[in-house]
């Protein structure tokens, strides 16, 4: 992170050795002060950021509530992404983050580095998502399911939108289990081996349910992608 003085109209208000420019014979102590500060801050922000996420972790677990809260701000986006491409819903997505780092804060002190932190912190949220989703009953309200490749022309994106209705209720239709596999296989690139992980379920089971749910939205979607 960069931090840039404001001079609010003053050119040159602070020179790195504190000196105004106005009057170059006298340093000024408080901004020599300030700057000193803010080079302190920086350095500060560098070290904590060029720390390996191990690191962190190892001063989480001591209690450092800053190293746990960079921990967070790492991972934060991925969380609310997994968690609202099961669900749907923005607001809720960011209210499952919110306690899925709760838990973890609570559970930091058991944690054990055989799978990567992401992976724990993702199985938190998909445990939290699917109570949810079980209790509610929520619709989910996803974008569509990304079956082309990415390299596709404009024309076929277009028709990939027009299907997004029913690839919707595809997706809908699918037990909880396969949905969570299936979102962490296609939106986040996990391997069977980092689903089973996160998931706590053996490999076979994701690669079964994740043929089940993909065959069930071939299934379902055919006959719109043969109309058009």
């Amino acid at each position: 992170m960069s931090y840039t003085v404001k001079s609010h109209g003053f050119q040159g208000f602070l020179t790195p050795c504190g000196i105004s420019p106005y009057n170059s014979n006298k340093i000024n102590p408080n901004h020599v002060i300030l700057v000193e500060r803010n080079i302190n801050i920086v350095k500060q922000k560098a070290a904590v950021s060029e720390l390996d996420e191990l690191e962190l972790i190892v001063q989480a677990q001591q209690g450092d509530r800053n190293t746990f809260g960079e921990l967070v701000r790492r991972h934060r986006e991925g969380v609310i992404n997994v968690v609202y491409r099961i669900m749907g819903d923005a607001d809720k997505a960011e209210d499952v983050a919110q306690d899925t780092f709760i838990r973890a804060w609570q559970k930091l002190p058991y944690y054990q580095p055989r799978s990567p932190f992401r992976n724990w912190l993702y199985r938190i949220a998909t445990n939290l998502t699917m109570d949810m989703v079980r209790s509610e009953k929520e619709t989910l309200d996803v974008d569509a399911l990304p079956l082309a490749s990415a390299n596709i022309s404009l024309e076929s994106a277009v028709e990939e939108k027009e299907r997004a209705d029913s690839v919707q209720q595809a997706i809908l239709s699918l037990p909880p289990a396969s949905r969570s596999v299936l979102v962490l296989r296609e939106y986040e690139g996990f391997s069977y081996q980092e689903i089973a992980d996160t998931l706590s379920i053996p490999k076979g089971t994701v690669m079964s349910r994740l043929s089940y749910a993909r065959k069930r939205l071939f299934e379902l979607l055919a006959p719109s992608m043969e109309a058009a």
